[in-house]
């Protein structure tokens, strides 16, 4: 047996005798069985070429490691690496190179490097390739997040460029490079910008080393798809070489060697794959964009249009047949239409509104001032002023502003051929090309400014209106479709048509400068195809008419229904609140309380008298609340302050999402009240969509809509998007549940207190198909003086965005500011019990509370009072002090009668006896020489019972006291001693 330390040994050597009998077995290496790469570089710049099988365990025998170029070696463009001299060459014909750069124009697969990642639950479905969009890459078309990654090492500083179509602002579209770090690069340009007809270049310039580059488009919609962004020929330079060099695509070619790109194939040629030359078609055959010849269909009417000549001096015109470019029809097959003959004469239609013929026929605008029905310029009458704008009703030549285009999203030529052609009464979409192309219309505007007698109030929420009258006739799912361009990088579909639509009239408000480009546009089939099924399919556009046009003509003039801010406007000045007759221009005063038209129909009255509850400002166009409100009620006057709820405040819906998950809710901004003057001013309440960072639109009013999708994109928590106006005019301010023609039905918002609610009213003159008397809103104001926050503001539960039609929009706003101002009816006062000589007040508001502010709660009252106790006292005393002094009073008037009686007595005494005499004069006074004391009754020196006994017996038979008196008992004592 062998030794169990051998064993190990015997092992390793099996396994090396069977390693090398496998690779003695393994055939030599060919050249195509493997490739060369270079290492990494080392800190001297330094690097080796080695040989890298394709495949594992195919062969043996590969070239040993070699020394290789410096790393900061690089070829020119047209050629490439050879790795195996280590030289550059250039490209043979038919093929080409970017020499230190890669590009990916052909995406029929996915190139390899590149990475999606689709963030949505609802659909897997990455990034849609195919030959519905040669040479593009379309990304996102739903709900949803996409992302486009690819990784490069640059060995050198480089650049990398890339062409993009970005039709719908729905989409946020964003490029971003990060490092190996995941650190996003610093880029000014992170955000694409809206280009929906033409494609874009955008180049970033890109660090020495590991780059990510991230492509990222977000989408949102709620009416329809969304357009995808689309990408080709991305080309990225710094990658130091190319080991070798592309094919020339189809329809392309390279003839010389060297080539840095290849060159487009001229019309009715063809190329294939790395083509060096460009084949001719043979007859009736022509090459479209399969690169390769098909016979020529006959001719039909769909490959040919009508159009008209200029008006020449005899003032006729040409009808003009012309073949649909390029053409691919051929007149010599059987059963081909022949082109009609042209060069028929037809009298030239009349100039449009506000031009006149000249001598040399063509039109020409009228001077400002003047205006005109197409024939012979009139100046405005005084008293008038010229309604300037563009009215567009004949259509003889396509105006100067006015141009027409071809887009197709596989080609970047868009003149290549004409959309819209004039017809003398209407313009119409020419026939040809592909049915997905959009047949394009723009008109280009300067501006627009309100004419000098209107208000520059900011309650003017119209500054021009566009109105067109349109038509459509279609076979298939064709769509008409009306943009506002807010700049050169934003618009908005306002409108679109689907199917066949009779003529009818549009109108859209314009609210600010900033919409000064429209578009109309006609696709006749979303789905895709190479040939021309529905041709016949057309769309017309009868008339174009946009008001208060800066440098614009007037087709006709007006009265001036307010004072002209400037005295070249033509107008007669009338004195603020008068307007001006139309028969006799003479100014007339309004009534009270009522504003003027900006413009006044006929038939109409020129002065509107304002709602409930409102006062027309100091300009006489607009009529606004003060935030204040009265009303009698069974408490008495109550008076309404809603001055601190004037500001404007935001409040939004319940969260709702879409039928793909998309979460969002509608946000509303609200300015109450409030007056042009004093501190009360009203700020408007503005909506704004800030999908995009250029050409955010903005609507301003009282009540605003916008719709919000809360998205983490550039740091922002929402994005608000589709504004509209609710209420861009007060109509009035009651308690009554409707208002000019305006309802606010009670069982959206039950209420059980017999407090009733203020309600606010408001119109807005933005007509949608939808809502063709505009829209409408209320505010109901309910007391609530629980409740402090003053944005408390809900919707209907039974309509959660607000409205239940979509035209009318219900909202209640509790809070303690909506109830009336607190007076002396609204508490009591409670008196309490004397206790220690005080007695307190206290004052306690009327339970349920429905007030709020105004007149305080008066505090406590203390005063002194006077207990039970203290006035039973004060009885007695007074009792006892009263009986006294009666008791005095009797004494002093009794010894009084004593005396008189004393005195009565001795005066009868001293008349003798004699009736009928009198005692003389003297006898009842003291004479001189007489003592008092004589009248002096001694009495006090007997007791009472002595006195009282001495008085009875002291009167006499006759019922008279007897009186002793001095003289009777002298004269006695006398008689005694004559005795």
């Amino acid at each position: 047996m062998m030794h169990p330390a051998l064993q190990p040994c015997m092992g390793l050597l099996i396994l090396w005798l069977l390693c090398e009998q496998s690779q003695a077995e393994l055939p030599i290496c060919k050249e195509s069985d493997y490739h060369f790469e270079y290492t990494e570089c080392d800190m001297l710049g330094a690097r080796w070429r080695v040989a890298v099988p394709n495949k594992q365990d195919t062969c043996t025998g590969l070239p040993d490691p070699v020394k290789g170029t410096q790393c900061t070696f690089s070829c020119n463009e047209g050629e490439f690496l050879d790795m195996r001299s280590q030289e550059c060459h250039k490209c043979t014909p038919g093929t080409y190179s970017l020499g230190t750069g890669v590009a990916f124009d052909e995406w029929d697969s996915l190139p390899h490097g590149f990475v999606t990642l689709h963030h949505n639950t609802f659909d897997v479905t990455n990034f849609r390739l195919g030959p519905q969009k040669v040479n593009t890459l379309p990304l996102t078309r739903d709900e949803c997040t996409a992302t486009l990654s690819y990784a490069v090492n640059l060995k050198k500083p480089g650049v990398l460029t890339f062409e993009y179509l970005y039709p719908d602002n729905n989409v946020y579209f964003e490029f971003f490079v990060q490092n190996d770090q995941c650190q996003s690069t610093e880029s000014d340009s992170r955000y694409m910008k809206v280009s929906e007809n033409d494609w874009k270049k955008h180049q970033v310039e890109l660090n020495k080393g590991n780059n990510v580059l991230y492509w990222r488009t977000t989408g949102y919609s709620f009416n329809s798809d969304i357009k995808p962004v689309l990408l080709k020929n991305i080309g990225i330079s710094g990658v130091a070489y190319t080991s070798e060099c592309f094919l020339c695509k189809p329809g392309t070619y390279s003839a010389k060697p060297g080539a840095a790109r290849c060159s487009s194939c001229p019309a009715d040629t063809f190329s294939t794959k790395g083509a060096t030359v460009c084949h001719p078609c043979l007859n009736n055959t022509f090459a479209g964009r399969s690169w390769t010849c098909k016979p020529r269909p006959a001719c039909t009417t769909s490959n040919y249009f009508y159009t008209h000549t200029p008006c020449d001096a005899e003032g006729k015109t040409q009808l003009m047949y012309k073949w649909i470019e390029p053409k691919i029809c051929s007149e010599t097959v059987e059963g081909a239409v022949q082109l009609p003959a042209s060069g028929h004469k037809q009298t030239c239609p009349p100039c449009n509104p506000g031009f006149y013929v000249t001598n040399s026929t063509t039109c020409e605008p009228c001077q400002q001032g003047f205006y005109s029905n197409g024939t012979v310029c009139e100046k405005c009458p005084a008293g008038t002023e010229p309604l300037v704008g563009y009215e567009y009703k004949w259509w003889n030549t396509m105006p100067r502003n006015v141009k027409s285009f071809i887009f197709s999203s596989d080609l970047s030529d868009p003149e290549r051929s004409t959309a819209w052609e004039v017809a003398g009464e209407y313009i119409y979409t020419t026939p040809g090309g592909d049915d997905t192309n959009l047949l394009i219309l723009t008109l280009n505007v300067p501006g627009y400014r309100l004419p000098q007698s209107v208000s520059k109030s900011s309650e003017i929420s119209e500054l021009a209106r566009i109105t067109f009258v349109f038509e459509t006739k279609c076979t298939a799912d064709c769509t008409f479709f009306f943009q506002a361009v807010y700049s050169q990088w934003s618009s908005e579909t306002v409108e679109q048509w689907k199917g066949t639509n009779n003529k009818q009239s549009y109108s859209y408000v314009i609210q600010g400068n900033n919409t000064t480009n429209f578009k109309w546009a006609f696709r006749r089939t979303e789905k895709s195809s190479r040939e021309r099924k529905y041709s016949s399919d057309f769309a017309k556009i009868y008339s174009i008419h946009i008001t208060n046009v800066i440098g614009g003509v007037a087709s006709q003039c007006r009265h001036c229904p307010l004072v002209a801010s400037q005295t070249s406007s033509g107008c007669v000045p009338c004195p603020p609140g008068h307007y001006m007759v139309s028969e006799t221009g003479v100014c007339k005063s309004c009534s009270l309380n009522t504003i003027i038209r900006a413009e006044q129909p006929v038939g109409q009255a020129a002065c509107v008298p304002c709602g409930p509850n409102t006062k027309r400002n100091k300009d006489f166009s607009a009529c606004l609340s003060d935030c204040h409100f009265n009303i009698q009620s069974q408490w008495g006057l109550l008076h309404y302050h809603f001055s601190p709820l004037s500001n404007v405040t935001g409040f939004h819906s319940n969260v709702r999402f879409t039928t793909k998950g998309l979460r969002y809710f509608q946000y509303f901004n609200l300015g109450l009240c409030g007056t042009e003057l004093g501190i009360s001013g009203r700020v408007p309440a503005t909506c704004v969509d800030n999908v995009t960072e250029s050409g955010k639109k903005e609507v301003k009013g009282y009540i605003c809509q916008s719709t919000v999708v809360p998205s983490g994109i550039r740091g922002q928590t929402v994005v608000s998007s589709q504004p509209v106006i609710i209420g861009d005019t007060l109509v009035g301010v009651t308690t009554q549940t409707s208002l000019n023609t305006i309802s606010s039905p009670a069982h959206l918002f039950p209420s059980t207190s017999t407090l009733p609610d203020v309600i606010f009213y408001y119109r807005s003159s933005d007509k949608t198909q939808a809502c063709k008397q505009g829209r409408a809103a209320t505010v109901r104001m309910r007391c609530n003086p629980t409740v402090s926050a003053k944005d408390q503001i809900t919707t209907p539960r039974n309509c959660s965005e607000g409205t239940c039609d979509g035209c009318t929009f219900h909202f209640l706003w509790e809070s303690q500011n909506a109830c009336p101002l607190c007076t002396k009816n609204h508490y009591k006062e409670i008196v309490s019990a004397c206790v220690q000589g005080i007695q307190k007040t206290t004052f306690v508001w009327q339970q349920p509370l429905r007030c709020f502010g105004g007149e305080p709660l008066p505090e406590q009252l203390i005063s002194a009072c006077v207990t039970l106790d203290f006035w039973l006292k004060f009885g007695v005393s007074t009792g006892t002090v009263a009986a006294l002094l009666l008791i005095s009073i009797s004494c002093y008037f009794w010894k009084r009668t004593r005396k008189l009686e004393y005195k009565y007595s001795k005066l009868m005494m001293s008349s003798g006896g004699k009736e009928c005499e009198l005692p003389a004069p003297d006898s009842c006074a003291i004479m001189e020489g007489e003592d008092a004391e004589d009248d002096y009754i001694d009495l006090t020196k007997k007791s009472l019972f002595t006195k009282i006994k001495s008085f009875r017996t002291e009167r006499t038979v006759d019922g008279f006291d007897s009186v002793p008196l001095k003289s009777s008992l002298l004269k006695q004592e006398e008689d005694s001693d004559d005795d």
